[in-house]
């Protein structure tokens, strides 16, 4: 072929073999083997070059014939021809700059050897080696010229055309390769004339042609020699890689960062303090990969520098160890970013990098309890906070292996290196502060903040260590400051914090346990014996409770309701106090609502507790009796609490009784416990009436309508999303006793009927439930939608009137809400169809309910329902729109069929969507049930019997709710013909089918054919108003079925005549990208030339020491020109 054709013949010859429909090749094919394929191509070029790199590459044929066909190629409009040659051309590329770096190592060692012996003296001077080396020298400046001609031929011919190539592929193959000749040869390549590519391209719109960019670029970096040569670039592409830190393309804000930290390594001049705080935040980010990135550079900027001084302090430890400093720095930038609730990320970032800075616990230990040296000045109370949240986030993460949550898939199987690096760290972190935590919190006792992060700590102790390293006494002094601090504290996050601190110590599998048992039993009955006695006198019949006595059983009561919540404190039978509490709140109405709501609190603790014991270990019929009757019970009280005056009260109670019912359920007899049948607890109607009337009162309410403070002051916008988190909260309790059907899923119409109102806020709970409902009953839920859509119609007839006007923005709002529903039905009509004709069924009940009181001649009062209703008509099948269409038959007299007044459009419009089935079947095709397609194929198909079981298994549902006269109201759809329209003709879609256009000859009549006329009786007046109103539907349903066959047929006479002119989907291609590819235009990098001197020059290889007489290179810089400048691409380039 290279012999008897050029090589435009044979690009053409391959284009037109070339199957360009299929779209694959092997570049882009999926696969291991085409994986693999593509680097043993890659390889083979490499071989090829470098075999043949001491002679047959200078023959002038190979070379010149293989460059030559791969520039032709690569401006083939065949994306395939276009990506595979660009990829070999820039490999063999690749090829020859290694050829010639040799080339170039092997002339200055020969120019080398040439001088040695040229400097020798007359006598020892060998003239036949200096000849030789003379000689040697000459061949390989020839040899160094031609791989210049075959470089300058592929970088002119390939390069610059196709780095920006539509096809981002092969714009990140150019990149890739030139970011390989720069570190390869840099003293060739690393100028700012190649720099500028790789600078540029870094405004690609494509992720991962960014990414080679930044890839390249750390390469040059990371050799600090080159840096001199990277200087004018640094500055004037510095701005752009900062920016490219906040990359949407994880993976390119990854190695932006990473760019940036070798730069810092460089030079730390470069960056300035605003380029380094953009990257400082970044270790807050929730994607882990940026965050360690950024905890690198902040590591790497902040703690790795050491001052002279600190070597001598390398062997001391505690607050004199030269990492005392560098904790005091975390602890300063922790404190200005100003996310202290954020500690965990910061330590997750930082984690990899700083490990032996940020598990020096004895350092920080020091820093809280060791008084600080004469000249350093002390912590400040929010220093010392910072640090004790940061020493714990620090413990966590040695003690659990796995970053906080956000930012990790999951716990990972560690090895067994990870396994051993957990155990000795925890047996660290117990050795030391299973001595020191009690003098931390006897330090710290009053501050509520440093002690619940204090009390945390023995949740990751190695708790066998208090025996077998005899620290019992440790532990004791640890019970009592415990103790003291549930005396010292009434507030809730340091009282739970005790709890689980005695939680994690009170365990059974350890000899500690019964130490701390006796503690914990001694402290609640304390506890329960204070709360009785105070109780006593709280409730004295004829006295007013005074504050000090409230407060007194407050307290008492927060402290047994923390632990209840992490022990069983069954013995203590805290039920029948705390139901007297509650029932005398009731009674009186005057009890202080924080005692009500820690009261049901901690009864519901009491129920979950007996309900535990009762399913873990064999129980009596008594117990199940109890506990039965004290549940029930304490429904009630909650029950009469939705109606207390405090909100807070009502919240409180209302999501206990969720709970409650959602546990109480009959999901509690599941898994063979069927023990427990008689603890199902159901709601009455009243119940779940008095739920729902919460949820609309407290939930759907307008955020202006919730945004008061206590002191009357506007709510900021933290308060907003917290208040808005609660009421989410709520819905999502409600809506879970929707789905797991403890209440009647007809009271989620009230729910529903909200989605488009408050989308904003709980469109997502609402959707989920619409989804889940319809999973458990497709017709019932389908029944609640519609219920939904009529209560809102009927308070919009409440307010305005039934004289709407229907396109006020109300029944706007309902009609878009029903479209709503209707995409939620999804594309699979076969699944959905009998709760879609259900669905028509009862809204046209709805729509006919109610008559006008006027009369016939004027509309049912509810008839513009009907146009609500039309949303739904595209979701039947065809078959079921006729179905559809005789029922609602049923409901129309004569008159109404007549009538063309405005006020009758809805049923006009619903009729039409019924009728209009030759467009909208062509979704029946997904269902799998439509035969239209298959009579294109075959015109003797049969029809399926599945599918006329279907359509009557449709037909009872839609039938077995009417009346005994309307059996046969669906049976008609085969025989009946109606007196109002004929059946409408089945049109053949377009998709499927040319139009087929009418002869002159052929009346409608043919095309639509008339019963024969043997069956025609005499007509009377109303069957020839009906036989005319059929004849204009058939009219226009003519002309229009013409018009669609002349807008096609136009169509394809379009598309005819454009095949013709050749346009071809492949011209997009024909011109490479300009502006399209690249994110840099000509306005944004136009500075970038300000000063700068653009030349353009061949590929020219550094002199060597015996090629002086050679011009140095010309300065080309950043200048744009080339690439939004057609004109510059006819010119040689360098």
């Amino acid at each position: 072929m290279f012999r008897h054709m050029q090589n435009s013949e044979i690009i053409r010859k391959m284009t037109e073999e070339f199957d360009e429909d299929s779209g694959d090749y092997p570049l882009t094919m999926a696969g291991p083997q085409w994986k693999k394929f593509k680097s043993s191509f890659c390889e083979f070029i490499g071989v090829l070059v470098r075999q043949c790199q001491y002679s047959i590459i200078y023959d002038e044929y190979m070379m010149d014939t293989v460059i030559s066909l791969l520039t032709g190629l690569s401006d083939s409009q065949v994306r395939a021809f276009r990506h595979t040659s660009t990829l070999a051309a820039m490999k063999l590329m690749t090829a020859l700059v290694n050829v010639a770096l040799n080339l170039s190592i092997n002339m200055d060692n020969t120019q080398r050897q040439y001088e040695a012996e040229r400097n020798k003296m007359i006598g020892k001077r060998a003239n036949e080696r200096l000849e030789l080396l003379l000689q040697k020298r000459k061949e390989l400046q020839e040899n160094q010229d031609e791989i210049e001609n075959m470089m300058n031929a592929i970088f002119k011919g390939v390069f610059v055309h196709r780095y920006r190539d539509a096809i981002a592929e092969i714009r990140a193959i150019c990149i890739e390769e030139i970011g390989i000749w720069m570190k390869m040869y840099s003293d060739a390549f690393l100028n700012d004339s190649y720099l500028k590519y790789v600078g540029w391209t870094m405004h690609d719109k494509q992720g991962e042609v960014r990414l080679k960019c930044l890839t390249a670029l750390q390469g040059l970096y990371y050799n600090k020699e080159l840096n001199s040569k990277l200087e004018l670039f640094t500055s004037r592409f510095k701005d752009r890689i900062v920016s490219m830190t906040l990359d949407k393309e994880y993976d390119v804000a990854v190695q932006a960062i990473k760019l940036l930290t070798l730069v810092l390594q460089s030079s730390e001049e470069v960056l300035t303090a605003e380029d380094c705080e953009n990257v400082y935040h970044l270790v807050y980010s929730a994607h882990r990969p940026v965050a360690v990135a950024a905890g690198e550079f902040l590591y790497k900027k902040l703690f790795s520098r050491r001052d002279p001084e600190d070597d001598g302090m390398m062997k001391r430890r505690g607050r004199q160890s030269p990492n005392a400093n560098l904790v005091k720095t975390l602890v300063f930038f922790f404190l200005e970013s100003e996310l202290h609730e954020h500690a965990a990320y910061l330590v997750d970032s930082m984690w990899d990098c700083a490990t032996e800075l940020l598990k020096d616990w004895e350092c920080m230990n020091s820093l809280l309890l060791e008084e600080p040296l004469s000249g350093e000045e002390a912590l400040t109370d929010r220093q010392e906070s910072a640090l004790i949240e940061i020493m714990l986030c620090t413990i966590r993460q040695a003690a659990e292996c796995h970053p906080p949550v956000g930012r990790g898939t999951g716990k990972r199987v560690l090895t067994a290196k990870e396994k051993k690096t957990q155990l000795d760290d925890r047996t660290k972190i117990t050795e030391l502060f299973a001595v020191a935590l009690p003098q931390l919190l006897a330090k710290y006792s009053i501050d509520a903040e440093k002690v619940t992060n204090l009390l945390q700590l023995p949740q990751y102790f190695d708790l066998e260590i208090y025996t077998t390293g005899r620290l019992e006494k440790h532990l004791d002094a640890l019970l009592r400051q415990i103790r003291n601090i549930v005396e010292k504290h009434t507030d809730t996050d340091v009282l739970e914090a005790c709890s689980k601190t005695y939680h994690a110590l009170c365990n059974e599998e350890f000899t500690i346990f019964n130490r701390v048992d006796i503690s914990r039993s001694q402290l609640i009955d304390e506890l329960a014996d204070k709360f009785n006695r105070l109780l006593e006198d709280f409730l004295q019949e004829g006295e007013e409770p005074d504050e000090d006595d409230a407060y007194q059983v407050l307290s008492t009561l927060k402290r047994i309701t923390a632990f209840h919540n992490a022990h069983d404190l069954s013995k203590w039978d805290l039920f029948a106090c705390n139901y007297k509490l509650l029932k005398t709140g009731i009674e009186n109405g005057d009890m202080p609502e924080q005692i009500v709501i820690h009261a049901l609190q901690c009864t519901h603790y009491v129920i979950l507790w007996q309900l535990a014991k009762i399913t873990e270990s064999s129980s009596t019929k008594e117990d199940l009796l109890r506990l039965k009757k004290q549940m029930r019970v304490f429904c009630q009280i909650c029950q009469h609490y939705l109606t207390n005056v405090n909100t807070t009260v009502k919240e409180q109670a209302f999501t206990i009784l969720c709970d409650i019912l959602m546990i109480f359920s009959h999901q509690i007899m599941s898994g063979g416990r069927d023990m427990l049948e008689p603890l199902v607890y159901t709601p009455d109607s009243s119940l779940q009436s008095e739920l729902l009337s919460f949820i609309l009162d407290h939930v759907f309410i307008e955020q202006d309508d919730d945004n008061n403070s206590a002191d009357g002051q506007q709510e900021d916008e933290a308060s907003k999303i917290e208040a808005l988190h609660k009421r989410r909260n709520l819905l999502a309790a409600f809506c879970k006793l929707i789905v797991y059907t403890v209440v009647e899923m007809n009271t989620a119409a009230d729910i529903f009927k909200q989605y488009m109102k408050y989308y904003n806020d709980y469109g997502d709970i609402i959707k989920e439930t619409m989804s889940k409902t319809r999973q458990i009953d497709k017709i019932q839920c389908a029944k609640t939608l519609i219920l939904s859509l009529q209560q809102l119609f009927n308070e919009m007839i409440q307010e305005n009137g039934y004289n709407f006007d229907r396109s006020s923005s109300t029944f706007s709002g309902i009609k878009e809400l029903a479209r709503r529903f209707a995409l939620t039905f999804g594309l699979d009509q076969l699944k959905t169809r009998e709760a879609i004709a259900m669905l028509h069924k009862d809204g046209i009940e709805f729509a006919f309910k109610e008559p006008n009181p006027q009369g016939e001649s004027h509309p049912p009062l509810n008839l513009a329902f009907l146009d609500i209703l039309s949303e739904f008509s595209s979701k039947l099948l065809r078959q079921d729109k006729r179905t559809v269409y005789v029922y609602l038959e049923k409901f129309m007299t004569f008159q109404m069929s007549l009538r063309r007044e405005d006020v009758w459009l809805p049923l006009m419009s619903y009729r039409n969507s019924l009728l209009a089935g030759g467009d909208d079947d062509t979704m029946s095709v997904i269902s799998g049930i439509s035969s239209r397609g298959s009579t294109v194929r075959s015109k003797k198909s049969k029809p399926s019997t599945g599918k006329r079981k279907v359509v009557e298994g449709m037909q009872l549902a839609l039938t077995e709710e009417s009346s005994s006269s309307d059996s046969m109201w669906l049976s008609r759809e085969q025989t009946l013909h109606t007196p109002v329209m004929m059946q409408t003709p089945q049109l053949t879609s377009t998709i499927m089918r040319e139009p087929k256009r009418l002869r002159p000859e052929d009346s409608f009549m043919n095309v639509y054919p008339m019963q024969t006329e043997h069956h025609q009786t005499p007509l009377d007046y109303n069957t020839q108003v009906t036989w005319m109103l059929a004849q204009r539907q058939h009219e226009e349903a003519r002309q229009q079925q013409e018009r669609a066959a002349m807008s096609y047929v136009k169509l394809r006479t379009n598309l005819q005549h454009a095949i013709r002119r050749g346009t071809s989907l492949m011209e997009d291609d024909e011109e490479p990208i300009v502006e399209d590819v690249m994110m840099s235009s000509e306005g944004r990098i136009e500075d970038l030339n300000e000063g700068m001197d653009f030349d353009t020059m061949d590929i020219d290889l550094p002199p060597s020491k015996n090629r002086r007489e050679r011009t140095e290179l010309k300065p080309d810089f950043f200048d744009p020109a080339s690439i939004m400048d057609e004109s510059v691409l006819g010119v040689s380039m360098f």
